[in-house]
């Protein structure tokens, strides 16, 4: 049986014992004031998530958080072993500057990076960066992008006279060892004709399992029909307790602290995303507060008032393992998860959750040796 892999996330964008907003056409709530992202602060959770067993933290990119290159070269000198899940947008730099960083990352740290490619599903924000492409668009341009990042990382030459790129003999003087994966989400078309033919691990938001499955038969058939395989993550915000009643208790409370107005405001700015998946995940809830629980354990609360992933797991931690078993028989092998504040939150799912799987025989914690190659070796007779 293949053991899960856990990553949790780095709130670029402030962090709070509330549910901060931003993303995708909302506007950022005064709530991330409560803990600023600082480089101090975002150590603090990465150096718990390294010691709960996750093996990488996910970085959002945007103008409303911290840059995350910036962000986690600075990180990743606090920690040891986490790696850090840079999203970025193939847009905003040059394929052979992006390689270079990478490559860069990679010697630095130590092999720490994974690159989460997202090709923006907002026009109004892609044009403050100076990107005028509609969506399809984006999208052809992002398979040129990974098309040639690629092939230097295979030290190769390259010269591409693409739609929207073009590179003239085109080297890495060194490549990154090892070649950092690729990760990357998106539920139209032209996503999916991206994922299949450049990606390593396909994203998705916390669906509900039976749209989930749907999802990752429709990328299994894309990927085949070009040779190729793929991994499957999902994106999933977390509240797990010692028992169900205190969990929801807590989604109780948050979605108390959801200020009429803020809701409104926010699904009045989500409408307008482009993104198929952002409009999957307002399908979810309707902009209501009503009937959010959508699945068994599966809470959609967080998106009244956050763009992008807005699903949570909420339950005891019994029946958080037992969700998560659930989404892994479909396919899923790797979860990308946070919590409000994301300090505690991922002591919460790492001391109660994660143990539980490892009893399961579904996780083991990826900086320890197991106990029976920890053991002394046995006398030899002579």
């Amino acid at each position: 049986m293949s053991t899960l892999t856990f990553h949790w996330f780095l709130p670029t964008n402030g962090d709070s014992r509330d549910v901060v907003g931003g993303g995708h056409g909302a506007p950022a709530t005064d709530s991330g004031r409560n803990r600023a992202p600082t480089v101090a602060y975002l150590s603090q959770i990465a150096r718990a998530a390294e010691d709960l067993g996750f093996v990488a933290a996910l970085t959002p990119t945007g103008a409303w958080c911290e840059d995350a290159w910036l962000t986690t070269a600075m990180v990743s000198q606090a920690t040891e072993r986490l790696k850090f899940l840079v999203a970025f947008r193939p847009g905003f730099v040059s394929p052979t500057l992006a390689a270079q960083m990478a490559s860069t990352f990679q010697r630095q740290t130590g092999g720490r990076l994974l690159l989460n490619v997202v090709t923006g599903g907002e026009s109004r924000e892609q044009r403050a960066y100076g990107d005028f492409l509609d969506k399809d668009a984006r999208y052809r341009r992002t398979g040129e992008f990974l098309h040639v990042v690629r092939e230097l990382w295979q030290s190769r030459t390259v010269n591409l006279r693409g739609e929207h790129l073009r590179v003239e003999d085109a080297k890495l003087v060194r490549v990154p060892d090892p070649v950092p994966e690729v990760y990357f989400g998106g539920s139209s078309p032209a996503a999916v004709e991206v994922a299949a033919r450049h990606v390593d691990v396909y994203l998705t938001w916390g669906e509900p399992p039976e749209q989930v499955a749907g999802k990752i038969a429709r990328l299994r058939a894309a990927a085949a029909k070009e040779g190729r395989t793929l991994r499957f993550g999902i994106r999933l915000h977390v509240i797990t307790r010692d028992t169900a009643e205190q969990a929801w208790a807590e989604a109780h409370r948050l979605l108390d602290g959801f200020d009429p107005d803020t809701v409104r405001a926010v699904q009045a700015g989500l409408a307008h995303s482009e993104s198929e998946g952002q409009r999957r995940m307002l399908a979810l809830h309707g902009g209501s507060r009503d009937a959010l629980e959508i699945h068994p354990n599966l809470w959609a609360g967080i998106g009244l008032v956050r763009g992008g992933a807005g699903t949570a797991l909420v339950g005891s931690h019994d029946e958080v393992a037992d969700r998560i078993a659930e989404y892994h028989a479909l396919g899923i092998d790797e979860f990308v998860l946070s919590g409000y504040p994301h300090l505690e939150e991922a002591y919460w799912f790492g001391e109660g959750v994660l143990p539980r799987l490892a009893a399961r025989g579904l996780w083991r914690h990826p900086g320890r040796v197991p106990a029976d190659r920890d053991a002394a070796p046995s006398p030899v007779s002579v």
